[in-house]
């Protein structure tokens, strides 16, 4: 019976001793999830933000929980110059890059699970690049990077054709607000690359491309000839044909029919009639070139005349001096002078 009394005791007081140690232990547990570390994931692939639209970055927190507690910093390639900086519920635009203040919110809706949204307004070409999510919760942070790419392609393509001279014929190829620079190339009526003679760009005040594209035509070489441009970006493509004839007799005019179309795949031939079309710019260089060549021609006649009148009337001058000198010499008398003088009047008036 003792033995059993002690036994029975020695239970009752390692009991206790153990439940000291195993309850502060699940305590922490329970208290752990708060505090635990964490990783942030971020929108996969470059994230297309179209120019002048809106474009949302989203991140979360995993495993999900509650970040109203938390800092929340969308930056650039600096850490103390953030796009939005949202910190234990409260939003801190004074610390925000001013350039972002007006166009950037942060959607909180998700926040308990550990989801915001930066939404960017009115996008322009400054927004193109990388943008760090970053939580911090105490001394514990991570952060998520994603790629935003910024896309504007034009709609309008025009293609000028100057004036035909003896090099051939010139056709240019022009177009504007494109990002970013697009890919430009000529192509022939059975979709092969011709090589330009030039190709220029520039940028405007939103930093969007303008291109320019010439090609130099000899002989007619090509009847069908097409501007393809390509956004490098988004693939999407737009082009303009032109379809020109050859002159049938001298001072007719070229014929050409222009196409317009934007697609995402590679530039095909478009097939079509030739239709007649005057082009104003043609019209006008052909009337300068001929009221030039016109005016150069009586230039020419008017300055011949003038040259040869001053040159035989200094001759005959030059030559009644010679004469002048002589008789005071000698060797003429002065009727033979004077009767020369008067023939040599008569031919410069005659001319």
């Amino acid at each position: 019976m003792e033995s059993c009394v002690r036994n029975s005791g020695v239970m009752e007081t390692t009991e206790p001793s153990l439940t000291r140690y195993f309850v502060p232990m699940l305590l922490l547990q329970m208290i752990a999830p708060s505090s635990e570390h964490f990783t942030v994931t971020g929108l996969q692939g470059p994230i297309l933000a179209p120019f002048g639209g809106i474009v949302e970055l989203s991140c979360q927190l995993s495993p999900p929980q509650n970040a109203e507690h938390m800092e929340i910093r969308w930056f650039r390639d600096r850490y103390t110059q953030p796009v939005y900086l949202y910190n234990n519920g409260k939003d801190l635009h004074v610390e925000t890059i001013s350039r972002y203040v007006e166009r950037t919110e942060l959607r909180k809706e998700a926040i308990r699970e550990g989801k915001v949204t930066l939404r960017i307004h009115n996008v322009s070409v400054d927004d193109h690049g990388e943008y760090h999510c970053f939580f911090k919760d105490g001394d514990f942070d991570e952060e998520a990077i994603t790629d935003v790419k910024v896309t504007a392609t034009s709609l309008g393509i025009q293609i000028l054709v100057h004036p035909p001279n003896t090099k051939g014929l010139l056709v240019e190829c022009s177009t504007g607000g494109w990002f970013p620079q697009p890919q430009m190339e000529w192509r022939d009526s059975r979709g092969e690359i011709i090589l330009p003679t030039s190709i220029s760009h520039s940028q405007d005040t939103h930093k969007l491309f303008n291109m320019k594209m010439t090609l130099l035509l000899k002989q007619s070489s090509h009847k069908n000839v097409t501007c393809c441009l390509r956004n490098p970006v988004t693939g999407q493509e737009e082009r303009t044909s032109i379809v020109l004839s050859e002159p049938q007799e001298k001072g007719s005019r070229a014929r050409s029919s222009v196409c317009s179309r934007v697609c995402t795949k590679d530039c095909l031939p478009i097939t079509g009639s030739t239709v007649p079309a005057s082009d104003p710019h043609f019209q006008l260089d052909t009337m300068w070139l001929e009221d030039i060549t016109v005016i150069l021609c009586v230039l020419t006649v008017f300055i011949t005349m003038i040259i040869s009148f001053i040159y035989f009337k200094f001759r005959g001058i030059l030559e009644y001096r010679i004469q002048a000198s002589n008789i005071s010499s000698g060797t003429l008398d002065k009727s033979t002078v004077e009767e020369e003088a008067c023939m040599a009047t008569l031919q410069n008036s005659e001319t």
